[in-house]
């Protein structure tokens, strides 16, 4: 019987290396590779705010990201999300987050990481996006006529065949 305790013994001092750890927890300016592994960790309990404009959050964005033009901030971030919830916020440029995030803790929000790179380094590395572009769908006003939507349909259908 000591062998079958001693196996276990040496098994349990070796799990350590080999039972995964969480990636390392949300800092003021964030990698698109952390975001990733967090969100490959399995963690959902934060947000990823899009502060571009509407045109360009419909083309493409992070996937599950929530749009907030700049000029909406820091009203409907008060009015829409927990003070204490974790935020990534990116913009169309590292300035344009720097400046959303700064709002964002000027209205009380304690944990705010801003994207750097944004979504160009998201996709860089491979991350899951959504939206107009990244579907080959134009949502214009003319879209919205049921034929022209069906022929757009069968454009796009022919070109992948």
């Amino acid at each position: 019987m000591p062998d079958v305790e001693n196996t276990i013994l040496n098994a349990k001092d070796k799990l350590p290396n080999v039972t995964p750890t969480p990636p390392s927890q949300q800092m003021p300016q964030s990698s698109a590779q952390a975001l990733k592994q967090r969100l490959e960790w399995g963690e959902v309990a934060f947000t990823i705010l899009d502060v571009r404009d509407r045109a360009a959050f419909n083309a493409s964005r992070i996937m599950g990201a929530m749009t907030m033009p700049m000029e909406e901030i820091p009203q409907r971030a008060l009015d829409s999300l927990e003070p204490r919830r974790e935020i990534y916020v990116y913009g169309d440029s590292d300035e344009q987050s720097a400046q959303a995030a700064s709002q964002l803790r000027g209205a009380g929000f304690g944990n705010v990481s801003e994207l750097k790179g944004g979504l160009a380094a998201w996709k860089a590395i491979g991350g899951p996006t959504e939206g107009n572009a990244e579907t080959g769908y134009d949502a214009s006003s003319a879209e919205y006529n049921v034929k022209a939507r069906l022929d757009k349909h069968a454009q796009v259908t022919s070109k992948n065949v």
